[in-house]
């Protein structure tokens, strides 16, 4: 829909060959009934004041000039003359064309009617006859100004709400989209009520009511079913409150179809309340509490598909940042070089902390909630690793405050480490002093965990160093996903240091 509207051509396009359409219909169906001749219009009428007919005379060639005549005129203005005044273009010259087309088409009515209304002439002077012919086209004329008027300004009242949809529920969050799209049918239906010479006191009911239902429909998506849902209430509450509100629109919805209705007939208005209240309690409201149901049902799909989507890319982007080459590359050569110092007892404890991280990554790193202590424990692990890689270098200060006893608290998998990995990964300089503190303890089920360390230029030598922090972006993503509302992360950076401060309410 949007791709039409951006481009008014294709619009024109649908229009031109609707209308077309129809005109080629319109005289084929014409041409079938001059051979056919099972309907011979007006023929009765003729005979009873005994005038000769003509079905070519007196009918086709007179019908057949006003379709081309209505084909042409509504081609000229849609294509030619309306959308420059839309746009107040040349507005003097747009506006005498219109004028001049109104008094074509009433001429042309009014004379092809001397040759379908013949029979009328037995009973008026010739003068009176064309004076009457006349003046009726010209009402009958102005009727189908009003009613092109009406058309086109439902046309562009539709093009500027289907284009603006987003700007206005945004800015109005009670119309809804299918409200919007509601309230163009409804307009369009009035217009084919209004062109098909409907009666009046249908229009209104049928104008009337539909409009009260669209407007009962929006509100109630937006304000009265969640209300009811959040109290736990059923359908049954609802229909009480819609009852009430149909109720009081009783009177204004009277009001208003006395003031359409240029007859003032009160039954109208009556028929007005009685269709309203059956439609709004037995259509309308129905109808909203089940859309409500189905977008309230298609909304949950849709949010356990993209968390469980966001599960999965945050998951697979996390062990793409923690199986890092460089990092087990390093740890290797930090055991290598302690085998080489034959100090066994730190080889073996270094080897045994790497034998439990990769055991903890292949295993529990795959469950949705583990023990506290167990991500302690993998916390200590890379401490301790990275540590020993690091302890031979007087001018780097490691600071550890790590609670040991968690009770039973259970923590999404892996969570914290990215922290502590981007600490050691950007904090830590072979040339400059360094410095890392990491702090974590519990406190009524809270985790507060503080990680700061140095900052120092990039190598150019380091393979890591153009990467861009896939584990901080990723353990951001996961926190939303997995404490929505339950956590709180604050990161700060000078020129000297980086620090993050993590709150976490668990389980």
């Amino acid at each position: 829909m949007k791709q039409i509207i951006n481009k008014p051509a294709d619009i024109n396009k649908i229009e031109f060959w609707a209308v077309t359409t129809m005109f080629v219909f319109s005289i084929f169906f014409l041409v079938s009934g001059s051979i056919n001749q099972n309907w011979v219009p007006n023929k009765g009428l003729f005979r009873e004041s005994l005038q000769q007919y003509s079905y070519f005379d007196n009918y086709f060639i007179p019908t057949l000039f006003r379709y081309a005549v209505f084909y042409g005129s509504y081609l000229l203005l849609t294509l030619l003359i309306i959308p420059p005044l839309s746009r107040k273009e040349n507005i003097a010259k747009n506006i005498i064309y219109i004028h001049v087309i109104f008094y074509f088409i009433s001429v042309s009515m009014g004379t092809t009617d001397t040759w379908i209304k013949g029979y009328l002439f037995d009973q008026y002077p010739d003068e009176d006859l064309y004076t009457k012919l006349f003046q009726d086209n010209i009402m009958y004329s102005f009727w189908l100004m009003i009613m092109f008027a009406f058309y086109t300004a439902i046309k562009y009242v539709a093009i500027y709400l289907l284009e603006n949809s987003d700007l206005i529920q945004s800015e109005y969050r009670v119309i809804t989209r299918d409200g919007i799209y509601a309230f163009i049918l409804w307009m369009i239906g009035l217009f084919l009520l209004l062109i098909g010479n409907a009666d009046e006191g249908a229009v209104i009911v049928i104008a009337i009511c539909t409009l009260m239902g669209i407007t009962i429909y929006c509100y109630s998506i937006y304000n009265l079913i969640p209300q009811v849902y959040k109290k736990g209430k059923t359908f049954k509450a609802y229909f009480w409150k819609l009852a009430g509100i149909t109720v009081i629109s009783v009177i204004p919805l009277s009001l208003f179809s006395l003031i359409f209705n240029h007859r003032n007939d009160p039954e109208i208005a009556i028929a007005v309340s009685l269709f309203n209240i059956a439609f709004q309690l037995l259509i309308t409201g129905p109808l909203s509490w089940y859309l409500y149901k189905q977008r309230l049902t298609a909304n949950y799909e849709i949010i356990g598909l993209k968390t469980a989507l966001g599960h999965s890319n945050a998951n697979l982007n996390f062990l793409r940042s923690q199986i890092n080459p460089h990092f087990l590359f390093n740890i290797l050569n930090s055991l290598y070089g302690t085998a080489l110092q034959e100090r066994s007892e730190r080889t073996a404890d270094g080897i045994q902390r790497l034998g439990d991280m990769m055991r903890f990554m292949l295993h529990e790193n795959m469950q949705e909630k583990i023990s506290l202590t167990r991500e302690i424990e993998y916390l200590n692990n890379y401490i301790a690793l990275q540590t020993l890689r690091t302890q031979t270098s007087p001018d780097i200060t490691i600071q550890s405050e790590i609670e040991e006893h968690m009770g039973n608290l259970q923590i999404a998998p892996m969570l914290l480490i990215p922290f502590v990995e981007n600490a050691f990964k950007h904090g830590i300089s072979l040339k400059e002093s360094s410095g890392i503190r990491i702090s974590l303890l519990c406190k009524d089920k809270s985790l507060y965990f503080d990680v700061s360390n140095s900052i120092h230029a990039k190598n150019s030598n380091d393979p890591e160093s153009e990467k861009n922090g896939i584990g901080l972006n990723n353990v951001q993503q996961r926190l939303r996903l997995l404490y929505p509302g339950k956590h709180e992360l604050t990161i700060r950076e000078n020129g000297k240091e980086f620090f993050i401060h993590l709150t976490i309410q668990l389980d």
